[in-house]
């Protein structure tokens, strides 16, 4: 849980990549793949292999990774580029993070998935259930995932969220490809969406995966127009205090396309960066005191009410929202939010817009975030 919070505080530094040089006949089997908002990775096809290209979003000078993906039941061609080999459609699938499993839920292959991390983190009822009865086994930490486990089970890929500085433990020493996905690292929505064909490529699915996609695509964009000739922006203040500080979301940030997107005057899109700005509560409070709304996800075992909001920090009550009662926030530890919103955004906008336009989207049943009792 603690990585989520931690990818939308990273700043984001996505940039070209060179890409590798060809030769004429390489130019004349390669075939057009075009990816239309997600900026963290590039897909090369040609005859008898696919290259992608996984940028690095911490160093624009460099790729994290390239894979080169090659039809499991053909041979190995010769003369192929650098990278890591990946055999597709992958089979006997290890995944560190609640969305990935989500997503190949939503491809048809969570039965090519044989353990996941940290699974009391997950929601998902197809992924619990299949822990709970043992078809699927807890490998453990995301960070350091249990290599024997691993081993045992005969993972043939491991698919992962990189952050910078920071490793897998002892399972980078097997050989066992790590398939690193920075789509948390996206900054529009519909980008980290599109990173479920990068998983339709690994998982034989492309046409499935670019289906899905696209019906995402267009659900979000029918809801942006909805609300871009309203008149009226209501102010929005988001997140609370950790510890000392009050992280809030840049200005370029994943989150603050998203508030823009639903038609709220999101009140720290002035912040530059694309990752998270920590700030104190003096600086919060004289910004965001007046804000119709106030939004924010929490873990708990039970749900949130004023009167505990109040107990976890007494100044919280003296904000307009708190007294107008307009406080929605998203109980994580419940919710599938970290499963299902990555690659769905347009069920948050939706459920967003809902929020801040009511009267757009009378019959919307909330699924994230619901008013504080």
């Amino acid at each position: 849980m603690n990585n989520f919070f931690l990818a939308i505080l990273l700043f984001l530094f996505l940039t070209g990549c060179h890409s590798k040089q060809v030769s004429p006949l390489e130019a004349a089997d390669k075939k057009e793949y075009t990816l239309y908002y997600a900026e963290g990775f590039r897909v090369d096809c040609y005859a008898d292999y696919t290259v992608v290209d996984v940028r690095d979003p911490w160093n624009p000078q460099r790729n994290l990774q390239r894979y080169i993906l090659i039809d499991r039941e053909k041979d190995i061609p010769e003369n192929l580029p650098e990278g890591t080999l990946i055999r597709i459609p992958i089979r006997r699938i290890a995944v560190t993070t609640a969305v990935h499993s989500a997503a190949l839920d939503e491809l048809g292959v969570l039965d090519d998935v044989i353990g996941v991390c940290e699974p009391r983190f997950i929601n998902s009822p197809a992924v619990r259930a299949r822990v709970s009865e043992g078809t699927m086994a807890d490998l453990g930490e995301s960070v350091s995932p249990n290599t024997e486990k691993i081993i045992a089970l005969g993972v043939e890929v491991l698919i992962a969220s990189p952050f910078q500085h920071a490793g897998y433990g002892a399972v980078e020493k097997t050989g066992i490809p790590i398939i690193e996905c920075a789509d948390y690292m996206e900054t529009q929505p519909l980008g980290r969406a599109e990173w479920l064909r990068f998983l339709g490529l690994l998982t034989g699915k492309t046409d499935l995966a670019d289906s899905l996609f696209r019906a995402t695509e267009n659900r979000y964009m029918d809801i942006k127009r909805s609300v871009a000739n309203v008149t009226t922006r209501p102010t929005l203040l988001t997140e609370k205090r950790y510890g000392s500080t009050w992280y809030v979301p840049s200005g370029q940030s994943y989150m603050a396309h998203l508030y823009h997107d639903a038609g709220a005057d999101y009140l720290f899109a002035d912040l530059p960066g694309a990752g998270g700005t920590p700030l104190n509560f003096e600086t919060v409070y004289n910004k965001a005191v007046h804000a119709d709304f106030w939004l924010f996800n929490y873990f708990n075992n039970t749900e949130l009410t004023y009167s505990a909001l109040a107990a976890e920090y007494a100044q919280y009550a003296n904000f307009d929202a708190f007294k107008r009662r307009r406080i929605f926030a998203c109980n994580t530890g419940s919710s599938l939010f970290y499963e299902q919103a990555p690659m769905h955004p347009d069920y948050l906008l939706r459920d967003l817009v809902a929020i801040f336009h009511p009267d757009l989207m009378p019959d919307n049943q909330h699924i994230y975030y619901f008013p504080l009792k």
